[in-house]
């Protein structure tokens, strides 16, 4: 017996139903020390066009940091109040925004320390698997001897670094290009 081939199509989205409990834009808040930092951008197609149905997932420490999670093995001070996670769904012009900390540096292959960072997670139509990747602050002496960013072409290296908003202390903008020139640096992990 054969069986004719049926008509693929990819997952999703499902972001709506499944996902919508766990957003949250909001991952500092009161009580949770450190320097607050807003990010915004935009998710990108590979011809330019907002993606409106995605999500931005964060994951990071806290100021001191250290990960709100058991298996972070640092003696540093843990902060209660923060959990350095959240998701953020984009809108119908592909736009998303989120409140944090600027997060402290954490350790790196062969003890070194690696930059202040976000590690960002992007689920969007059409994708089988998440998409990973990082956000770094703008001006920060890190970024020079974090092993990842030396692991990336000098000419990329602006997809991981968020820009400074004119006019709004704290205010950053970060915009994620999935394919095509301008793509934006993914992690294979």
């Amino acid at each position: 017996m054969s069986l004719p081939a049926t008509a693929w199509q990819t997952v999703g989205p499902f972001f709506s139903i499944g996902f919508s409990w766990l957003c949250r834009e909001n991952l500092a808040g009161p009580g949770v020390s450190g320097e607050r930092v807003e990010i915004s951008g935009c998710i990108l197609d590979g011809d330019g066009s907002p993606v409106p149905d995605g999500i931005v997932e964060i994951w990071q420490a806290n100021a001191q940091g250290k990960y709100a999670h058991p298996d972070d093995p640092q003696e540093k001070k843990a902060d209660e109040a923060f959990t350095g996670y959240g998701r953020v769904p984009t809108d119908g012009s592909g736009r998303f925004r989120f409140t944090t900390i600027k997060p402290g540096r954490v350790p790196g292959p062969d003890g070194t320390l690696q930059a202040p960072h976000l590690e960002i997670s992007i689920f969007t139509r059409g994708l089988l698997r998440r998409l990973i990747t990082r956000i770094y602050f703008p001006d920060e002496p890190g970024n020079a001897e974090d092993f990842a960013l030396n692991l990336v072409e000098a000419g990329r290296l602006g997809t991981l670094i968020a820009k400074k908003m004119d006019g709004r202390p704290g205010a950053l903008e970060w915009n994620v290009i999935l394919q095509g020139p301008g793509e934006t640096v993914f992690f294979d992990v």
